[in-house]
């Protein structure tokens, strides 16, 4: 493995919710093939991520990386903002 690569693990999410004071809720979804049917299934899994900038809101696309355990359920912290949400 070179010098260069990352050992963190990167996710790519939606936030689904911003209630909570420095967390926000990352839905990542990915699909995945039926190991028999082979059928296209999509899966899906929240993960509770730490931010400190207050601009990240509903509908953001962020990326999360694995950090250590911040609290009891937040191990994940968000890194960048991918894309910002769409105002209807």
């Amino acid at each position: 493995m070179s010098q260069t690569a990352s050992l963190t693990r990167t996710l790519v999410g939606r936030v689904v919710s911003d209630k909570m004071q420095k967390t926000v809720t990352v839905l990542v979804e990915r699909r995945i093939q039926h190991p028999v049917y082979g059928k296209q299934i999509a899966k899906s899994k929240k993960y509770h991520a730490h931010v400190e900038q207050e601009d990240i809101g509903l509908g953001d696309t962020v990326e999360i990386a694995e950090t250590r355990p911040i609290s009891k359920t937040k191990s994940w912290k968000v890194t960048k903002l991918v894309q910002k949400a769409i105002l209807v």
